[in-house]
């Protein structure tokens, strides 16, 4: 199994688990994910859902061979089945991350209502670098989040973010030694037990309201722009380079 699940007093968990291959992830693993999330939403005795990888990694993003075996071409796709299991979540989402998070493991914190990473953890989304662009509403909700020119920064040129950085981005909670942060998240997740749910749904719905539209039009977007650009001659020049282990030469390019 590359994603375990269990739950325990009132916490569906959801690990992300294999750390042989740095956690990255398959379209199966988004497709146990996505059916995951509806799971938990069915079980009356969940209040809660914590997503989390291991001790020294959250996820490596893309399993980028996988992922040129199998591209997203449609919203159909068990990519955007997790997006939008995540995405339209009633219930509160927890995330607990330790070392790197890359790609979509820093864009899906933007979906989760609570996020709290390791001082070990790393944060990147380095969508440009490989010919492509922002993915998960990343590309309006990091920048609600962090402001335009810090987003900047990590989207367009693909700068890593420490977890300090990703604190002030606004993109998590709060920062703990890494063998107390699953422990932490899973705590803050048991809180939901003793409130009521509905009243914690309905919230939840009224924050997020003002910008569902536009997000779910964004991803939309993102996702049309996205598959366009991974035809293009600059991703086949970055995916080139990555699977060569060379750096892509992007200067033949206007």
């Amino acid at each position: 199994m590359t994603i375990k699940t269990e739950t325990t007093e009132g916490v569906a968990r959801i690990e992300i688990a294999r750390p042989e291959k740095k956690n990255a992830l398959t379209v199966a693993m988004y497709q146990q994910m996505a059916d995951a999330i509806a799971a938990a939403h069915e079980a009356p005795t969940v209040r809660a859902i914590v997503i989390h990888g291991q001790a020294d990694i959250f996820t490596a993003g893309n399993d980028l061979e996988d992922f040129m075996k199998n591209p997203p071409t449609g919203m159909d796709a068990p990519v955007f089945r997790f997006m939008l299991a995540l995405g339209m979540a009633e219930k509160p989402v927890v995330a607990a991350v330790n070392g790197a998070a890359v790609g979509i493991g820093t864009t899906l914190l933007a979906h989760c209502d609570l996020a709290y990473c390791a001082d070990n953890a790393m944060f990147s989304m380095p969508f440009v670098s490989l010919g492509l662009c922002a993915e998960f509403g990343s590309s309006l909700l990091v920048p609600l989040a962090a402001g335009y020119h810090k987003a900047a920064e990590k989207l367009l040129l693909g700068e890593p973010m420490s977890a300090e950085e990703a604190l002030e981005m606004k993109l998590v909670n709060r920062i703990l030694p890494p063998n107390e942060v699953l422990d932490y998240a899973i705590k803050q997740a048991r809180r939901f037990n003793n409130l009521p749910p509905t009243s914690v749904r309905e919230t939840k719905r009224l924050m997020k309201a003002g910008w569902k539209s536009v997000t779910e039009k964004i991803i939309a977007d993102e996702a049309q722009t996205f598959a366009r650009m991974l035809k293009s001659a600059e991703a086949k020049e970055a995916f080139s380079a990555f699977f060569e282990r060379r750096k892509p030469d992007f200067t033949q390019f206007s």
